[in-house]
C-alpha cells in the first residue's frame, strides 16, 4: 500500500504543476489589459503605461512566470490590483464560507443519496426504483440557478420559512446547501444503486444468505462496503463540481463566499487574486483525490496489488 500511495502522491504533484502552468498561460492570453480595466476611460497612454509598470504586467511573460513560481514557493502572491489588499489573506477570508457551503452540500448528498440508492437496489423495478430513476434524471437536468430561484420563490417568498439570503446562522445555510446538493444527490444515488445491484449478484452474497444471515446484516456488512468504492470515487470527482457550482449558488443566494470574488477578479484581470484561487482550488482537488485513492485501497485492498 505504501508504494501505491507514493505513486499517487507523485502523480498528484504532476497534476498540480500542470494546473498551475495552464492557469498562468490562460490568464495571460485572455483579451484584456488590467491597467486599462482599472483606470477610467479618460486615462492617458502615459498613465496606462505607468499602471502597467506598477502592476508588473509590462515584464516579459517568462519574467512574469518566474515571479509567479517565486510567489507560489513563498506564499506571497502580491497585492490585489483592485482591492489593494494582500491577495492570499484576502482569498482566505472568503474561503470559509465557500467551504461551509460545499461541506454542507456534500453531507446532504451522503445522508440522502446513499440510503436512496440502497433502497432502490433492494426494490429493483418497483415503484420506488422507478421514482428514484425519474427523480435522478430530473435532478441532473435542472440548472442550479433555476432551482435556487424556484426554492427562493416557494420556501422564502410564498411560505416564509427561510430567508432569501444572508450568512451566519443555520437557517441561512439550508437553501443554498440543498440547491447545491440536489444534482449530486441524483448522481450519487444512481451510482449507489448500480453498484449495489452488481454486488448483490456476487457468490459471497448468496453464500451469506445460504448461511441464514439477516438481509439487513448482509447489506450492511457485506454488500454496502464493496459497493461504496465507486461511490467514493464519484464523490472525490464531485468536489471540483461542488466548488464550481458554489459560484452560481453563492450568486443566487448572496452567499459571501469566494465565488463572487473569483468572478470579479477574472473580469478585472486581478492576477494575484485569481492565481491564489487557482492554487488553492487545484490543491484542494488534488488532495481530495489523493484521499479518495487511499480510501479506495482501504475498501478494496486488491487495488494496491494491481
Amino acid at each position: 500500500m505504501g508504494k501505491y500511495v507514493l505513486q499517487r502522491i507523485v502523480q498528484s504533484l504532476i497534476v498540480l504543476a500542470g494546473a498551475l502552468v495552464i492557469s498562468f498561460v490562460i490568464l495571460r492570453v485572455v483579451p484584456g489589459d488590467p491597467a486599462v480595466l482599472m483606470l477610467s476611460d479618460m486615462a492617458t497612454p502615459d498613465e496606462i503605461e505607468q499602471m502597467r509598470v506598477t502592476l508588473g504586467v509590462h515584464e516579459p511573460v517568462w519574467t512574469q512566470f518566474g515571479i509567479y513560481l517565486q510567489q507560489i514557493a513563498t506564499g506571497d502572491f502580491g497585492i490585489s490590483y483592485r482591492r489593494g489588499a494582500p491577495a492570499l489573506p484576502l482569498v482566505m477570508s472568503y474561503l470559509p464560507a465557500t467551504f461551509e457551503l460545499a461541506l454542507a452540500a456534500l453531507l446532504i448528498t451522503l445522508v440522502v443519496a446513499v440510503p436512496l440508492g440502497v433502497l432502490a437496489a433492494r426494490r429493483k423495478n418497483s415503484w420506488i426504483d422507478n421514482a428514484l430513476s425519474m427523480g435522478a434524471l430530473l435532478g441532473q437536468s435542472l440548472p442550479v440557478f433555476w432551482l435556487g430561484i424556484m426554492l427562493i420563490l416557494l420556501v422564502s417568498v410564498q411560505l416564509r420559512l427561510l430567508p432569501t439570503s444572508g450568512y451566519g446562522e443555520f437557517r441561512h445555510l439550508v437553501l443554498p446547501a440543498v440547491t447545491l446538493a440536489f444534482s449530486h444527490i441524483a448522481l450519487v444515488a444512481r451510482i449507489t444503486r448500480s453498484s449495489m445491484l452488481e454486488v448483490i449478484r456476487q457468490d459471497y452474497i448468496r453464500t451469506a444468505r445460504a448461511k441464514g444471515l439477516p438481509e439487513r446484516t448482509i447489506l450492511r456488512r457485506h454488500a454496502l462496503r464493496n459497493a461504496l468504492a465507486p461511490v467514493v470515487t464519484v464523490l472525490g470527482l464531485q468536489v471540483g463540481t461542488l466548488l464550481g457550482g458554489a459560484i452560481i449558488t453563492e450568486t443566487v443566494f448572496g452567499w459571501p463566499g469566494a465565488g463572487a470574488l473569483l468572478v470579479s477578479s477574472i473580469t478585472y484581470r486581478d492576477y494575484p487574486v485569481v492565481q491564489v484561487m487557482v492554487v488553492v482550488s487545484a490543491l484542494i482537488f488534488v488532495v481530495t483525490n489523493l484521499l479518495v485513492d487511499v480510501i479506495y485501497v482501504m475498501l478494496d485492498p486488491r487495488v494496491s496489488v494491481s
